[in-house]
């Protein structure tokens, strides 16, 4: 089977057979096709498209291009959930404490932060003695023995996709709606989970910019999870601004720590229930969103989602003790605060810009190999649609230098637009997407 001929058929428009797909993922992953053949084939699948059959051959060859996790070991419906990605989105370390705590075991598997979105991994490692490096065995005995764990990806999980990955972000491919759902869905289904939930983020922080693309790509998701075997629920949210009010690794995990304490309420708690429901749902232990929202409150009010938290960070070997006295967590070298200046309603953010202005003070990578600074970042209380005046706080930095601190307070300024009219404040969840149809609330 030649290469050149599948690149030929792809070119042409033409659907590629389950074994031609077969074929350039296994190249991919053992390097015996070149970066360039890769590369003109990816454009091709980008100019032409795929077809769900296609799409869904893709994603399953890329699963089994590495290992797949066996969770057959924890009893119970393991319930994964993914975001494609967005600033102050600590989701994952306030859902997966309190649906454990529900009885859903969450095995989660989860990446690191690179551009302007941070990554559940670097948000954990900022607390102490925390490994989020275990054994498969060790993954396993863990969620048994308390209902969670959060780990990063091995290096032999869905191979394949990390170099055509890699090839897309440098070949103007990235936004290939086969290419997407294909690589998450591919590592999704490589970890293990018996069903998903996938949150997708639309607006000016995500990859993923209009409403309309947003659901196109769920609706991607939730065909191939079908085609699958594994029942796939899309929540379709917001990023026209940060989700939480903390940006920043060790901010984040203070965030989390003070949601799951029952001391902050707000959009991020809002759609980390929202997301819990539906695995809720998903894991058999309850017959609706509302009855499972109700399940997660109770859990809430209880400490019980605090206290799974708390257990997974002794599991995993970190000081737990943060949990209760946060400022054991990183702390900066200079704490600013930054007032608005002048009067007015916050009419509109650049969330993607805001998360930039996060990576520049060293909470993020502009490399893979950059090592970051868990204890920078700003918490940022404004939200779209408030009033302010000249005395309102905008935000407080935490940096590592004055000039980072005026980098960053300029990128803040730039980043948010003040006028003279109120505007409504953007929803947080815009659609609802299944294999079985969209069920939208703009």
């Amino acid at each position: 089977m030649s290469m050149l001929d599948i690149i030929t058929k792809k070119k042409l428009g033409q659907e590629l057979t389950q074994a031609e797909i077969v074929e350039f993922t296994r190249g991919a992953a053992d390097g015996s096709i070149p970066d360039y053949q890769l590369s003109a084939l990816l454009m091709a699948i980008r100019l032409n498209g795929m077809t769900p059959r296609e799409t869904t051959e893709l994603t399953l060859a890329m699963r089994d291009s590495g290992d797949v996790c066996d969770l057959s070991a924890i009893p119970g419906i393991k319930v994964d959930k993914h975001s494609t990605g967005g600033v102050g989105d600590t989701t994952t370390l306030i859902l997966a404490p309190l649906v454990a705590a529900c009885g859903v075991p969450v095995a989660k598997m989860s990446g690191r932060g690179l551009g302007h979105t941070g990554g559940t991994l670097d948000k954990l490692e900022s607390i102490r003695g925390l490994s989020v490096s275990l054994t498969e065995d060790a993954f396993v005995r863990q969620v048994n023995e308390i209902g969670l764990a959060v780990i990063g990806q091995t290096a032999t999980l869905a191979p394949a996709d990390k170099t055509l990955y890699a090839l897309r972000d440098v070949t103007a491919t990235v936004d290939s709606l086969p290419l997407i759902a294909s690589s998450i869905m591919s590592k999704k289904l490589a970890s293990g989970a018996d069903a998903i939930v996938l949150d997708v983020k639309t607006g000016s922080g995500a990859l993923m910019a209009t409403v309309e693309d947003a659901i196109a790509l769920a609706r991607t998701m939730a065909e191939v999870g079908q085609l699958s075997g594994k029942p796939v629920r899309a929540i379709v949210t917001g990023m026209n601004q940060p989700l939480g009010t903390h940006v920043g690794n060790a901010l984040e995990v203070k965030e989390a720590i003070e949601v799951l304490s029952g001391k902050v309420k707000g959009d991020l708690l809002d759609v980390a229930l929202l997301l819990g429901s539906h695995m809720l749902v998903l894991g058999g232990k309850a017959a609706d969103v509302d009855a499972a929202r109700a399940m997660l409150e109770a859990a809430l009010s209880s400490g019980e989602g605090l206290n799974r938290l708390k257990a997974m960070i002794t599991a995993q070997g970190g000081d737990a003790a943060c949990a209760s006295n946060v400022s054991l967590l990183p702390q900066p070298a200079l704490i600013r605060e930054v007032k608005v200046g002048h009067r007015g309603y916050i009419t509109a953010m650049d969330t993607e810009a805001l998360g930039y202005v996060a990576q520049a003070m060293g909470a993020g990578r502009i490399r893979k190999t950059d090592a970051i600074d868990y204890s920078v970042g700003y918490i940022l209380p404004v939200r779209i649609g408030d009033q302010v005046t000249e005395d309102t706080p905008l935000c407080t930095l935490y940096a590592r230098s004055e000039a980072d601190a005026d980098r960053a307070e300029a990128g803040i300024r730039a980043a948010i637009t003040i006028g003279d009219a109120k505007v409504a404040r953007p929803p947080l969840c815009y659609a609802i997407v299944t294999a079985d149809g969209v069920t939208r609330f703009d």
